[in-house]
């Protein structure tokens, strides 16, 4: 297992956000922390400490006044640890490249292969095309609903008809490198982890992929090594103390140098 950070944007400032609240009306969230560090702190923290395979995530939306301070924020981080970073956020084939060029080791998709609900399958061939699946992570995001963890798009607001599963990620294998699931209904609360999410990427196993969402504790962390079988990654936000958490940054990577 080991530790994926994280450097979200929204509104053009590094923050930590409860993730079920994202509006691109009024490009509104609940934050939890809003940090008067910019992007290139983190990411060159990120490169000293030799942490690979973070997501720099732009929580704005394109027709957002703020997507262009958000973008450069984006960008700077991408460019202080040249493919230490993996970039997300509406990313497109027309604009994935253009993140890869700034220093992305990968992009991050996750609405773009959705429409209607239901899998693109010209979206999802178009993207792999546009960046190679050795270069492409899909996100397959979920929350849950009638017993189901259904995959959500669209700043999470939006489910598809798709449920997370063994099945799913056999599916989508074939056009990425790597999954970044997070669990919705925990993210950013720091409550605990969603232990079927888990259970359900620990038991499959075949690629890489990394959880976030609700790790509070290193209790937390074990429950996740546990479920996971140790091979899935782990991303703290809020919970973290270079977050405004209490769980130590040099000791998380401490307790994952040692799983």
């Amino acid at each position: 297992m080991e530790f994926r950070p994280c450097i979200d944007i929204h509104n053009g400032k590094v923050k930590q956000i409860i993730g079920g609240s994202l509006l691109d009306e009024g490009d509104f969230a609940k934050e939890n922390f809003v940090s008067d560090l910019d992007s290139t702190f983190y990411a060159k923290l990120y490169e000293k400490r030799g942490i690979r395979g973070g997501h720099v995530i732009l929580l704005n939306g394109k027709d957002s006044p703020y997507y262009e301070s958000t973008k450069e924020q984006a960008i700077r981080a991408l460019n202080c640890y040249p493919q230490g970073l993996q970039a997300g956020g509406g990313i497109t084939p027309e604009n994935a490249m253009e993140f890869i060029r700034a220093g992305a080791s990968h992009v991050i998709v996750t609405s773009y292969v959705f429409r209607d609900g239901k899998i693109d399958m010209e979206h999802l061939e178009s993207i792999r095309d546009a960046v190679s699946a050795k270069r492409l992570v899909i996100d397959l995001s979920c929350r849950k609903k009638d017993g189901n963890y259904f995959i959500v798009t669209d700043r999470w607001q939006k489910f598809t008809e798709m449920v997370l599963s063994e099945e799913t990620l056999d599916f989508f294998s074939e056009y990425c490198d790597e999954f970044l699931v997070h669990a919705v209904d925990v993210e950013g609360k720091a409550g605990g982890i969603e232990e079927e999410v888990a259970g359900v990427l620990g038991n499959w196993g075949k690629k890489t992929v990394t959880y976030a969402g609700g790790i509070r504790s290193f209790q937390d962390l074990e429950l996740l090594y546990k479920l996971g079988r140790g091979k899935v990654n782990a991303t703290i936000g809020s919970a973290l103390d270079l977050f405004g958490g209490e769980m130590d940054f040099e000791k998380v990577l401490s307790f994952m140098e040692g799983t």
